[in-house]
């Protein structure tokens, strides 16, 4: 199906490998006789999210930060709906996954990333202040859920005004790619227009919290993006960013949605996770 689908849409041909799927999509490496791409799949439900985050990914590549921009088919579009599933193409960036060893690296791209999306104009398909339903069904799959996540709401709405932007919405350590000479930093289905702390708030959730984020804070901190007055308020976004997690959980464990794990307690792990954090318990 792939194959038909890349010399279709694309007009490309070559040796197709499955690289293996995520949470929430699947991936394939496609070597051509003219360098390699990367095919990526999501449900047709997030099909329009995948090619906001694309369009996103292009002006960051666009500015110099390599973001796997996406091909555009022969009749222009970023993405084909096939079979109930959502397709693009992307370009491949080359280099190794960062890791939490490389705290100073991820805060620098990031740092660069915020100033590339600053100057885009490319509206994306969701805003983070719209993101989380405290009203949906799944967050009374557990008695801490509800009132958790619409504490650190709260919080994060009696907060002043924020520097906002255009997002990556999940820039884990692996999804920064380091060639030796460039970063960049790629999968981008989760971008969203909010604050740029969210950003930042996410990288320090991945390496363990701010008390293990030093290295990392410095980094992103030499990149005058934000002032050092609204990095104070860090632990009002990672609250959000843990009730973002907890939602995130939550639905996945209510539907029954194991996509890119081995069972209910990769799930189950992700929640308590987040109740940690949130709750102290």
């Amino acid at each position: 199906m792939l194959d038909e689908l890349l010399r279709r849409h694309w007009r490309v041909t070559g040796r197709i490998l499955a690289l293996g799927g995520g949470m929430n999509s699947n991936t394939w490496l496609v070597s051509t006789g003219s360098g390699r791409l990367v095919a990526k799949a999501v449900p047709a439900e997030a099909g329009e999210q995948l090619a906001a985050g694309l369009a996103v990914a292009a002006a960051v590549d666009a500015a110099g930060v390599p973001a796997g921009a996406a091909l555009r088919t022969v009749d222009a579009r970023l993405v084909v709906r096939h079979a109930g599933q959502a397709v693009a193409l992307l370009r491949y960036v080359g280099g190794r996954p960062l890791t939490d060893a490389d705290q100073p690296l991820i805060g620098a791209t990031l740092a660069s990333v915020h100033r590339a999306a600053g100057a885009a104009s490319v509206p994306p398909s969701r805003r983070l202040a719209d993101w989380i339903d405290v009203a949906a069904p799944h967050l009374g799959l557990e008695p801490w859920l509800r009132p958790a996540v619409r504490d650190a709401l709260a919080a994060y709405r009696n907060l002043p005004t924020l520097t906002h932007g255009l997002l990556h919405g999940d820039p884990a350590p692996e999804a920064f790619r380091y060639d030796g000479v460039r970063c960049g930093l790629i999968d981008w289905p989760a971008a969203l227009a909010g604050p740029l702390l969210y950003d930042l708030a996410s990288a320090v959730m991945y390496v363990g919290g701010p008390e293990r984020a030093g290295a990392l804070l410095s980094g992103y901190a030499a990149g005058g993006v934000l002032a050092a007055e609204e990095l104070t308020w860090l632990p009002v976004l990672l609250r959000l960013r843990f009730a973002v997690q907890a939602d995130y959980f939550a639905r996945r464990t209510a539907a029954g949605d194991l996509t890119g794990i081995d069972g209910p307690d990769g799930n189950a792990k992700g929640l308590a996770d987040a109740r940690r954090a949130l709750t102290g318990r």
